[in-house]
């Protein structure tokens, strides 16, 4: 789909369990340290969205250190020198969840359902935003994958552009169904639901494997089986299906790769537009933190995976 090149290469390790180690050590905090147990603390402002009837269960507020900032008044494109700039004008928001220790695989079924409503509620109000071009929603889990504070949390970050890597995957998409009349997405979950190889768990109304083009060890996407461009548009059961996909992956992968930081994100197709981007296909993203990437793949874009997708998707179904 995107031209990219990617090296699958085992013999670099003998074995994928040589990759079953943690790159660093995750320390708790004690929830009397804990910044994220007083809304009051995290925030300048009321929270914007809450969940609970007596006490808050989730909550959405702004982030007292955005990347960024709200202004009434859209960024406007300019230069300086040679570079174009623009003002950093958008949404830096947090999801936090009440519980302490409860990451997503360790929630409830109905605790996780409720984070992506969440995500749901909250993006819909921002398409209401006439400078966002888009809504990247992710999970950053332990230190190695970004997560500077313990207590579990998800970002949602509304943008005045299309970010360059979800630009890439649309324009791949868009190439593809212009040349075959298909959505390139269903094309790959229709064969991997045929040769059952990298499938690590399926419902019926989603799917999560391991890519055959797996950019990292033991990466996994989750896909609604629905053919569904629009994160924000998918109904409570399709919805459900994946998240019920999301956290089992996220449990084999506590599981057998002994709990690993791990970073999750929705690509979803934009906020406007909408009629041009019915060809894709919105998906969530996983990268457990095995390996780090070093000269070759930062000087070249080519990345090298040392864990063949078939043998990772055999070791997380154990």
């Amino acid at each position: 789909m995107s031209g990219d090149w990617i090296v699958i290469s085992p013999s670099r390790k003998k074995r994928p369990e040589q990759l079953v180690k943690k790159l660093s050590t995750r320390k708790k905090v004690s929830k009397k340290q804990c910044l994220f147990e007083d809304l009051k603390k995290v925030s300048p402002v009321e929270p914007i969205l809450t969940y609970g009837e007596k006490d808050w269960r989730l909550a959405i507020v702004e982030n007292r250190y955005p990347a960024f900032a709200h202004k009434q008044s859209c960024p406007l494109p300019a230069k300086n020198g040679p570079y174009p700039i623009m003002d950093a004008i958008g949404h830096h928001e947090l999801v936090i969840t009440r519980d302490h220790d409860k990451n997503f695989p360790k929630l409830s079924a109905n605790e996780a359902k409720q984070v992506f409503e969440a995500f749901r509620d909250r993006y819909l109000m921002l398409l209401n935003d006439k400078c966002v071009e888009y809504v990247s929603i992710f999970h950053n889990w332990g230190p190695i994958a970004g997560a500077s504070i313990y207590h579990p949390h998800y970002q949602i970050i509304a943008v005045p552009v299309i970010p360059p890597d979800v630009n890439h995957s649309l324009k791949g998409s868009d190439r593809y169904f212009k040349e075959h009349k298909k959505c390139v997405h269903c094309v790959m979950l229709e064969w991997e639901l045929e040769s059952k190889k990298r499938i690590i768990f399926e419902n019926e109304g989603a799917v999560a494997f391991t890519p055959f083009f797996s950019r990292e060890p033991f990466e996994i996407r989750v896909f609604p089986k629905k053919h569904l461009p629009y994160f924000e548009n998918t109904l409570d059961a399709d919805m459900d299906y994946a998240v019920e996909a999301l956290q089992a992956a996220l449990k084999k992968m506590q599981k057998n790769l002994k709990d690993p930081d791990y970073n999750f994100f929705i690509h979803t197709a934009p906020v406007k537009n909408k009629e041009k981007h019915a060809h894709y296909h919105w998906h969530i993203e996983v990268i457990p933190k095995t390996t780090i990437r070093a000269g070759f793949e930062l000087g070249t874009g080519v990345e090298i995976n040392v864990v063949d997708p078939d043998e990772a998707a055999k070791m997380l179904r154990k």
